[in-house]
């Protein structure tokens, strides 16, 4: 069962961002880990790195495949979740709480408008699923 959490924001990449002020904390969603199946390594930038809105900060290597993860918003890298080196898990079991990845001090807020709500996401999603 695909979970849409309300209080995030949705890229049509599949990930997530949880707004506070002008920090964007970025993870994968529930319906991309749930697609990617067992996730099996990451490789995420180190903080202090700038990183522009629809580039590559990383990636995710699972089961099935390997995926670029793509940043919703620019900004300096403040934070990177180092919980998931000690446990890679967190991303399938935890996806939109334990399992964030970085967290963004974005420069530019407007970015946050070109983002999908719960509901947005969704149908994003059953129209993807129907295609």
């Amino acid at each position: 069962m695909k979970v849409f959490p309300e209080d995030l924001l949705y890229s049509r990449e599949h990930i997530w961002v949880r707004v506070d002020t002008d920090m964007a904390t970025l993870g994968i969603t529930d319906y991309a880990q749930e697609a990617l199946g067992e996730v099996l390594s990451i490789e995420l930038p180190e903080a202090d790195i700038y990183v522009e809105r629809d580039e590559t900060f990383g990636s995710i290597e699972s089961t099935k495949a390997v995926v670029d993860l793509i940043a919703s918003v620019s900004g300096t890298i403040v934070s990177v979740n180092e919980d998931i080196n000690d446990d890679i898990g967190i991303i399938n079991s935890d996806p939109h709480d334990t399992g964030w990845l970085i967290v963004i001090e974005m420069d530019d807020l407007s970015q946050l408008d070109d983002l999908l709500d719960a509901a947005g996401y969704q149908d994003f999603i059953m129209q993807q699923e129907s295609e």
